[in-house]
């Protein structure tokens, strides 16, 4: 098998050729009309002066402009970094800025918003050559550029260059670009595609976000290496996702918990015919053994099994089709192939092997805290592993939560908190929610004489946050319990 993003799309067009590649909104393309429309896309960026390894910033919602606009960058030598498209121009312009990015792509206008405009009015962006709207993608002029230029531009791709880089948050708040190479965007996607069984028969309904490890890797590159056809969904939608699951047959429907909760309980799903799902992959949050029961006897979906992954390591463990409902509820599954799980002596959950990312980017530092001399990469999350190697998290050491599928990092809220008149102390933890898991909780102090309400925080937050990361709960305390050194006593807020 190639080891390069080039290299796998153009194998994906001559071994499935008309089949079906993407599938929305009525479009539908081969994957032979895909590569073409990569390399004219690509024609187009190296017009507007991309070099190798130079980085191309995509944000945007989930659709098939968004897949080909990410593979052309690849097949031009370049680097993908996804945005968050839920991200404020803020969010976005300081990713681009720390990643020197040569070309930005936008979804202008999604969800109502004006996000190109929002880009230039919110800083400087020295570095980039152009933004392009993503719906413009495909006519991008290239005539400049010979295609055998192009094509050499893909020749020359190795699998050990740097295919992507994918930001995460660490424990003080500050966002951290995790590398991976060609080979270990490809290894993974390969190893999680065998375990499913994902076949060039399967149609796959692509919810988690292209952003994300899980839809970009476990999406689109899972569909070029097994030929399924793709249905990107931009916004998870219930009526949609049953009216497509219905309608197309969907056979694959990877998903956060909430996923499956929600098609649970919708209003008429009973009269849907919904029998065509044959796996779903799921995590990233506690899994009650209650709704693997039901997805397999409600939704008849075969396998049902739950993974633990990470954006510096993507897929590290998942439970195998034939796992009895308590395990796949109960654990992550085991190590998958290339990659091995062991628990250090306070508890912590170290993963080493081939899909560690190879560090983060302009980060030396929070490399070597990260990954250590022995290539163990520290998850920050505590655990356990049973007999058989099957993992059980059951607790973090960061203070991380999971709202929906996404990771939320206190400190980042914290920060934003700051910034708002009136607020002179300020944490955040994360409390149950049916619905999505955990959501964010506010503890605020306030400045003397002033007369915040929680409606203020939360409309200030909804300015400068994504709407994952905003608190639902604000309280008011006089106070926050501290420690000697003058650390938040988180322990002390979530049991208060």
């Amino acid at each position: 098998m190639d080891q390069t993003l080039p290299g796998i799309l153009r194998a994906a067009a001559q071994r499935y050729g008309d089949r079906p590649a993407y599938v929305e909104d009525g479009e539908t393309l081969s994957h032979a009309d895909v590569l073409e429309h990569v390399r004219t896309i690509a024609r187009g960026y190296l017009a507007h002066g991309l070099q190798p390894g130079e980085r191309v910033c995509l944000w945007g919602p989930n659709s098939i402009d968004w897949a080909l606009a990410a593979l052309a960058i690849t097949y031009a030598g370049g680097v993908v970094v996804p945005i968050n498209s839920r991200y404020t121009a803020h969010e976005a312009a300081d990713l681009i800025e720390r990643t020197a990015a040569r070309l930005v792509l936008v979804a202008d206008g999604f969800l109502g918003r004006s996000q190109i405009a929002d880009l230039r009015a919110a800083g400087e962006l020295g570095s980039v050559a152009a933004v392009i709207d993503l719906a413009d993608v495909r006519d991008l002029p290239g005539a400049s550029v010979s295609p055998a230029y192009v094509e050499a531009r893909a020749d020359a791709v190795s699998r050990d260059d740097v295919a992507d880089i994918l930001f995460t948050s660490g424990t003080t708040g500050r966002s951290k670009g995790a590398m991976s190479a060609h080979r270990q965007t490809i290894g993974v996607a390969d190893a999680w595609a065998e375990l499913g069984g994902v076949t060039s028969d399967d149609r796959y309904l692509v919810v988690n976000p292209f952003f994300h490890s899980f839809g970009y890797k476990i999406g689109i590159v899972v569909g070029l290496l097994t030929g399924a056809t793709l249905y990107p969904l931009p916004t998870f939608d219930l009526e949609v996702t049953m009216r497509l699951v219905e309608r197309e047959r969907i056979t694959v429907l990877p998903g956060a918990p909430t996923i499956y909760q929600s098609l649970l309980g919708a209003p008429g799903r009973a009269e849907r015919d919904l029998t065509s799902l044959r796996l779903a992959v799921t995590g990233a949050a506690v899994v009650p053994v209650v709704l693997i029961e039901r997805m397999r006897a409600e939704l008849g979906i075969d396998q049902v099994v739950t993974a633990f992954g990470m954006t510096e390591a993507v897929v590290a463990t998942m439970c195998r089709p034939d796992d009895p409902a308590d395990l796949v509820a109960t654990t992550c599954g085991r190590a998958i192939p290339g990659m091995e799980a062991r628990i250090a002596d306070n508890g912590e959950l170290l993963l080493r092997g081939e899909y560690v990312m190879l560090g983060y980017l302009d980060d030396e530092a929070a490399t070597a805290e990260a990954i250590d001399a022995d290539g163990w990469l520290h998850t920050g999350d505590v655990g356990t592993l049973d007999a058989s190697g099957n993992l059980t998290i059951t607790d973090r050491l960061k203070d991380m939560y999971i709202s929906g599928g996404f990771n939320v990092y206190p400190a980042e809220v914290e920060q934003a908190l700051a910034r708002l008149d009136g607020v002179a102390d300020a944490a955040v933890i994360g409390v149950p929610d049916e619905r999505m898991g955990e959501v964010g909780k506010a503890f605020v102090v306030r400045a003397a004489d002033t007369t915040l309400t929680e409606d203020d925080v939360i409309a200030f937050c909804k300015q400068r946050l994504a709407n994952f990361k905003v608190p639902r709960h604000v309280e008011f305390t006089d106070a926050l319990p501290r420690n000697l050194s003058g650390k938040v006593l988180k322990t002390q807020l979530r049991s208060s």
